[in-house]
């Protein structure tokens, strides 16, 4: 695996928790498809309250019967590969927000593995 340091693209896709790509979680089958294509990595992040397009506000408070939190994926690696990657989510993303930034990667360092 190749380090990833320097200008990169970050990609942001927000989606509902409940969201599904063939009974499997959307965000679920994002993050594996991310990892077929070689990215550097992703990362599922869930939020406790949120609203999109449809001004539908999700929460997680006690009272609210409502379990479609939002979910951020959050994918980076180089402009190149994050740019052939979006078609995919292209496919995958049928409700929600997708996000591109420019950033730089400081540090990008993995766990060491058990011999």
């Amino acid at each position: 695996m190749t380090r990833l340091t320097g200008r990169a693209l970050r990609v942001t896709v927000l989606v509902g928790e409940s969201d599904l790509w063939h009974h499997r979680p959307l965000y679920t089958e994002i993050v594996a498809r991310a990892r077929g294509a070689g990215l550097a990595g992703a990362s599922v992040f869930r939020g406790i309250e949120g609203f999109g397009a449809s001004s539908l506000i999700h929460t997680q408070r006690l009272l609210s019967l409502d379990e479609d939190l939002p979910v951020a994926v959050v994918i980076v690696d180089t402009e190149e590969k994050v740019r052939a990657f979006l078609p995919l989510l292209d496919e995958l993303v049928e409700e929600g927000l997708v996000i591109l930034d420019a950033c730089e990667v400081v540090r990008h360092v993995g766990r060491r593995r058990a011999a």
